[in-house]
């Protein structure tokens, strides 16, 4: 994550009005505008982002409380920007740090001064623990990984609607994730709920309104983990005063301050993302704006001619449609690695748009559909633990040889929230609902070598399993679907002879933003009927396999 300052635009229903007996403090000075936004002077919550690869999935949360929200690094929150940003709330986020290594992460002590809650999450818990004089103890057959249950032990008001309730069984699923675990409590703190490995799931001090928790509630995985980010603002008193609307109408601003009266090419792929911010951006500048629409050889079938006819026809949007599937799928030949497929992707896009922006005269921005997921999967920040996890081709800039700028209108957004603010820009549903497709296509979809042989199988076998979850009526009950075709040929029999072809992996997966997915438990009845339907219709095939890896420990995509 870079340094500078996340802004947390939310959306989503208001937060009650807070519980008596809480103290804050007054509201500090009226502090700088981020990214040269027009922002009104909101009320604030401090995300200190220790590293975790969904911290922006608590920022999430709270985006669906209408509360405003920044994340930022640990290193950046010293004494004097807390004093600055005033915030009436704070949460510690998780990170892959040991909090019992010296060096490991920490706030500053005056985040516990300030006479706001605070709310530890996972390594955040720990750190809370550490500094407020318990003990963190490292391994001894406490972690926890994936789905867990914890019970309560008594009541707390963050947990206000877990345990209650007529269908309520006594116990509540979370999201573990921690090797490390709280062997001690810091003075003033009690339990309210144990789980098989953390018998301080869920601790807190109820005078200072300190809370702290083991595992996640950010994401999908803990149910029950949006009832408890609305408890904890309601504690803090937030009133919830933020909208997608609010954020269409930022977002405009903060491009016309940006572009000026230049020129911007839209890198366009046909995707939800890029559509979206090039209505967006044409809302904006008009004009200004043309798209360029590469087509690399590596869309799904008919997919390159869907596109161009889906703008032509309903958007007054200058578009070029750049054919350059030959250039790719040449440099692409023979190669097996995925980073060096990746890169050799990112660099013919970057030269496909040069030599479209040296046609235009004036061109100055080069805008991209980048959305928040692939950037903390993608970008340690600077002085942080987080790893990188992709390297697709529109993250991370431009080179310098390009000699434009980059305009990224959803760059802090998840999926879901650009599908709002779809909608909210008039987007037919139809093309909203559409599932995620990556920016290097069908190569990351190739494990191994990827040939013209291999693509033309894979789009046929693809655009049946397609088919088949329409047929049942699933895709909208669907994140993402897509067939990988693998780097390996197996023995088969069909009719009197043996075949040595192709196997494939169906993938299908529910999440809400992509940061965390299952997979989409399909009937056994569904995937022998599309095995069969796939082996007979597309030659060179004989061996259909279903994907039910979730995420995390794997990705959604196979390489």
């Amino acid at each position: 994550m870079p340094p500078s300052p996340t802004v947390c635009v939310p959306a989503g229903p208001k937060a009650t009005s807070p519980n008596s007996g809480v103290q804050y403090l007054p509201p500090a000075r009226p502090r700088r505008k981020p990214r040269g936004m027009d922002m009104p002077d909101h009320q604030r919550l401090l995300i200190v982002d220790f590293g975790s690869q969904v911290t922006q999935l608590i920022a999430r949360r709270l985006r669906e409380l209408n509360v405003y929200c920044e994340i930022h690094p640990f290193q950046n929150v010293t004494p004097d920007f807390l004093r600055d940003f005033a915030p009436r709330a704070v949460i510690l986020s998780g990170g892959p740090a040991s909090v019992p290594d010296a060096d490991s992460p920490r706030p500053p002590a005056e985040v516990f001064d300030l006479g706001v809650p605070v709310l530890g999450i996972c390594y955040g818990q720990q750190v809370m623990m550490q500094m407020l004089g318990g003990l963190v103890t490292r391994g001894e057959g406490t972690a926890e990984f994936g789905r867990a249950f914890v019970t309560p032990s008594q009541p707390l008001d963050l947990l206000q609607g877990w345990f209650d309730g007529p269908e309520s069984t006594g116990r509540e699923q979370v999201w573990m994730s921690h090797g490390d675990h709280v062997s001690r409590l810091a003075d003033g703190f009690e339990v309210y709920a144990t789980s098989s490995g953390a018998p301080f799931a869920v601790v807190a001090d109820t005078d200072r309104h300190f809370y702290g928790m083991q595992f996640h509630p950010e994401v999908h995985h803990t149910p029950k983990g949006a009832k408890l980010y609305e408890n904890f603002v309601r504690l803090a008193g937030f009133t919830g005063d933020w909208t997608m609307a609010g954020y269409r109408e930022q977002a405009i601003t903060a491009i016309r301050e940006q572009v000026g009266t230049d020129k911007v090419i839209c890198a366009l792929s046909g995707g939800v993302d890029s559509s979206v911010a090039a209505v967006l951006l044409h809302e904006a500048i008009g004009d200004q704006l043309t798209c360029v629409f590469v087509d690399h050889g590596l869309l799904r079938q008919g997919e390159g001619e869907e596109v161009a006819k889906m703008f032509r026809d309903n958007y007054n949007l200058p578009l070029v449609h750049a054919n350059e599937e030959e250039l790719f799928l040449g440099q692409l030949d023979g190669v097996s690695d995925p980073e060096t497929k990746r890169k050799i992707i990112g660099k013919l896009f970057i030269d496909v748009f040069q030599k479209h922006a040296d046609a235009i005269e004036g061109v100055k921005f080069l805008a991209q559909g980048t959305l928040y997921p692939d950037v903390i999967e993608s970008v340690s920040f600077s002085g942080g633990p987080s790893v990188t996890i992709k390297s697709h081709h529109n993250v991370g800039g431009l080179p310098e040889k390009m000699g434009l700028k980059l305009v990224e209108p959803l760059r802090e957004l998840f999926k879901d929230e650009v599908r709002a603010l779809g909608r909210e820009l008039g987007l037919p549903p139809s093309f909203i609902g559409r599932h995620p497709f990556p920016g290097p296509g069908l190569a990351i979809r190739c494990p191994g070598e990827i040939t013209r042989e291999k693509l033309a199988i894979l789009r046929r076998a693809d655009a049946v399993y397609i088919d088949q979850i329409r047929k049942h009526g699933l895709y909208d009950d669907i994140w993402q679907a897509f067939v990988a075709i693998l780097p390996v040929r197996t023995v088969g029999v069909m009719g009197d002879g043996r075949t040595y072809d192709f196997a494939c992996a169906l993938r299908a997966v529910t999440s809400v933003d992509g940061m965390t997915a299952d997979y989409y438990p399909f009937t056994h009845d569904f995937l022998g009927e599309t095995a069969t339907r796939i082996i007979n219709e597309v030659p060179g095939i004989n061996r259909v396999t279903y994907d039910i890896t979730s995420k995390p420990p794997g990705t959604i995509e196979w390489e």
